[in-house]
């Protein structure tokens, strides 16, 4: 039988009443459960307490979640963030740090949304951080006063890049998707594959040339019922594959 991977997932650093805390949504963990196969394992956003190489030999994937904090603007040298933007350092360096070494290691990657913007800065691109100012592009921020549902509803579509991995999951070249994000890709970095773009051009979704693993960046939040979505469905089940492939290349070596 083969063995479950254990995926890391980098924790969001909160202030809850009053303690720092690291903290991941249940619906990310929900679908590494029950459709990538794997166990998910929260990874402090602590740098500076941990060895990120040591962090690597203990997992076969890595999910980058989404989240409500931004990136700091000087990783990719933005304007300074506006008064009151929710901002996340301890996640930051944590993340580029273990990103790029996930990279060199042939470490799965799936990114979400903010970890779809992580993996574009980390290899050198930038960010729009206002995507609904930016003339010509569309609405793609969330009314925070709809249900959940409305939220995490179809919104637009993307076209799937001929050649892709996700063109080649679904097999046709557009599917729906919900749109939950202020910031987007400005500039997108070097050594990349578009994988999906909405239907203002805005580019939604790439791979990583580099990597000879499982190594796909979205924009959209597929974790969200994702058992309910074909898309979703086949995204985690790919991801979870590649992991499990790890996983047997590390148990053959132990």
């Amino acid at each position: 039988m083969d063995p479950k991977p254990i995926l890391g997932v980098p924790a969001d650093r909160r202030i809850i009443d009053p303690h720092p805390s690291h903290v991941v949504g249940e619906k990310y963990l929900t679908a590494l459960i029950d459709i990538a196969d794997a166990l998910p394992l929260l990874i402090p956003v602590l740098a500076e307490h941990l060895d990120i190489d040591e962090v690597l030999e203990q997992i076969d994937g890595i999910l980058l979640p989404g989240s409500y904090s931004m990136i700091e603007p000087h990783h990719y040298d933005g304007d300074p963030a506006e008064p009151g933007t929710l901002l996340d350092p301890h996640r930051d360096e944590m993340v580029f740090g273990l990103a790029r070494r996930a990279l060199d290691h042939h470490v799965p990657i799936l990114a979400v949304c903010r970890g779809f913007q992580e993996m574009n800065v980390l290899l050198g691109g930038t960010l729009h951080q206002k995507v609904h100012e930016v003339e010509g592009l569309n609405v793609h921020v969330e009314n925070k006063d709809d249900p959940l549902d409305v939220q995490y509803g179809p919104s637009h579509p993307v076209a799937l890049v001929d050649g892709g991995l996700l063109r080649r999951l679904m097999g046709y070249d557009s599917v729906m998707v919900n749109s939950l994000h202020e910031q987007g890709i400005r500039r997108l970095a070097d050594g990349v594959t578009v994988e999906a773009i909405a239907d203002d051009g805005l580019i939604e979704a790439f791979s990583v040339d580099e990597a000879d693993s499982f190594a796909l960046a979205v924009q959209w939040h597929p974790e969200w019922k994702a058992a309910d979505n074909e898309l979703s469905v086949k995204l985690f089940k790919a991801f979870g594959d590649a992991c499990r492939a790890r996983a047997r290349e590390r148990q053959v070596k132990a």
